[in-house]
């Protein structure tokens, strides 16, 4: 049996993740290919050849289905100089430019190391191209159309509309490109001792890493290559052309209707965002609940919300399949023992992403990667390969920006310097960006449950918080735990307009200790969201109800 090569490509002409199923067919054809992967979000294409295979047929099967392939040199055909010129010698490789590649680059910079930052497609990773940034854009848009169509206030009549989506879209867009320049590339350009190596990495061997052709040598090595939307394996659902978060962030044409698949941040997310501007938006869940890891009360309330606004949410419901019917793409689903068809224009599939590993030759250097596909590493973010490190979404879970930029120095501070330091998430705030915003911090009931630690919960109404009633917005609530028989806050749960501006308080009553009581007691501003904190931390031992407007 003939032991399968590797072979890579640019692709250049893909506009959508149709194009890189089509692709991917189109090079399965080709003679030699026993594998074909394509990745519409990194514009590549990793096929598995044995003998037989021809590069220029690849190519030209690439080109008579309309797109450009340009093959990448193969690792193993690097020619290596004899004596101290084999490589270019580094004392950290870094694999990716997102926030992980990043927050390491810049300590690694900070304690005089020669870095070398690798990026195959678009530099600074998910947050800034196709994350974050684009998805918080169009919330925020989308937001402003919805407030200015549902004045709050008896004597105002207002009715807002989307009139040019392209324009929209074209200026998030540019947000996108003004903060990459200013935040990725002029801040990498500053950074004195990192250098940008553009191309495909594969590890060839114990501190060897090809790119391109070239061969770059280091003692330590961070990949943080990050994680890409994932297809849920439905029957049929590849062939419709679904939408990813990253191709529903490109769209030009707001769809009339769209299906969206999953009942996490990012399917909530985008699905209230699609909503408000216009879209007739139903989110297909398989749990009972959205957000199925928060406490119940806090995903009903969500739910019923997000229902009030127009949405409509099929919760407990199994997709079986996915087709075409005309210019519609179905779904059809199994809820309360009955099938259920769902048509609609587009189809967005939120379901989770995947780690992106393939084609950087791991298994090779003896990187053990978990059942999920992530890198499995150590507290020290060491793999099980020694010197080298991963960081990011390319671990796993949490998978948030700020998390990985902390991750990314931590991992430079331990490949690099002396004594090593475990990860610390101990009080780690998380917002879900709907409206109204969900922000946590801490354990919830259901994991205080999980975990044996009795606690005393403090659930406030909005209504009961003097800024949300003049501003004639009492959606949500704050629930504070406190941990039974003591002062110690262990949680807070905040759903809320502007509800992550509000958990930073909690996160640092418990970082750093500070009692409930010191909550209660301390100053907080009349008529602000922060004074819900207080008003919240009083209710464990007094009826809020009953208190006067301003009195302690």
């Amino acid at each position: 049996m003939q032991t399968p090569n590797e072979a890579s490509f640019s692709i250049e002409g893909m506009t959508c993740d149709h194009c890189s199923r089509t692709l991917s067919a189109a090079l399965r054809e080709v003679p030699g290919v026993v594998e074909a992967k394509v990745s519409f979000a990194d514009r590549l294409a990793t096929l598995r050849t044995v003998h037989g295979f021809s590069a220029s047929a690849a190519v030209a099967a690439a080109a008579a289905s309309g797109f450009v392939a340009t093959a990448h040199a193969d690792p193993a055909s690097v020619q290596e100089p004899d004596g101290a010129r084999r490589g270019e010698g580094y004392d950290l490789v870094i694999v990716g430019s997102g926030g992980a590649a990043f927050g390491a680059a810049l300590r690694a910079s900070e304690l005089g190391a020669r870095v070398a930052m690798v990026e195959r497609g678009t530099l600074g990773g998910t947050c800034v191209n196709t994350g974050c940034v684009p998805s918080k854009a169009l919330i925020r848009a989308a937001e402003a159309l919805h407030r200015a169509s549902h004045p709050r206030f008896a004597g105002i009549v207002a009715n807002g509309r989307l009139d040019d989506f392209r324009a929209l879209m074209a200026e998030k867009q540019s947000l996108v490109e003004a903060l990459r320049a200013a935040k990725y590339a002029a801040v990498l350009a500053d950074t004195p001792g990192v250098s940008l190596v553009e191309g495909d990495a594969r590890f060839i061997g114990p501190g060897r890493i090809a790119v391109n052709g070239r061969v770059l040598e280091a003692n330590r090595f961070i990949i943080a290559t990050g994680m890409s939307p994932h297809l849920v394996d439905v029957p049929g659902l590849a062939d419709v052309g679904p939408l990813t978060s990253t191709t529903a962030l490109a769209l030009e044409t707001l769809p009339r209707s769209m299906i969206v698949l999953g009942g996490r941040f990012v399917a909530l997310e985008l699905a209230q965002a699609f909503a408000r501007l216009g879209t007739h938006v139903t989110l297909v869940q398989r749990s009972s609940h959205v957000l199925p890891t928060e406490d119940d009360d806090v995903a009903e309330e969500l739910e019923r919300l997000l229902i009030a606004e127009g949405m409509s949410i099929l919760t407990g419901s199994r997709v079986l399949r996915a087709l075409r019917d005309g210019s519609d793409r179905v779904v059809e689903v199994e809820r309360h023992g009955e099938r259920v068809r769902i048509a609609a224009e587009q189809i967005l599939v939120a379901t989770g992403r995947r780690a992106n590993t393939d084609g950087l030759g791991l298994a090779s250097i003896g990187v053990r990667l978990r059942a999920d596909g992530t890198i499995d590493v150590n507290d020290e973010l060491e793999t099980t390969a020694p010197g080298i490190f991963a960081a990011g979404d390319v671990i796993g879970e949490p998978a948030f920006v700020y998390t990985a930029a902390y991750e990314g120095r931590l991992a430079a501070d331990n490949a690099l310097g002396g004594a090593r330091h475990p990860r610390d998430y101990s009080a780690l705030p998380a917002v879900v960006f709907t409206d109204p915003q969900l922000a946590t911090v801490g354990l919830n009931e259901r994991q205080a449950r999980e975990r044996g630690i009795e606690v005393d919960v403090a659930r406030l109404p909005f209504t009961s918080v003097p800024r949300a009633l003049v501003a004639r917005d009492t959606r949500g609530f704050v629930k504070l735990l406190r941990a039974r028989g003591s002062d110690r806050l262990v949680g807070a749960t905040i759903l809320a307009p502007e509800a992550g501006d509000l958990i930073m308080e909690p996160a640092l009553a418990i970082r750093h200790g500070i009692p409930v009581s010191e909550l209660a007691r301390a100053f907080h501003p009349y008529l602000t969201g922060a004074e819900a904190i207080k008003l919240a931390a009083q209710a464990f031992d007094k009826d809020v109800a009953k208190l006067s407007c301003c009195a302690a």
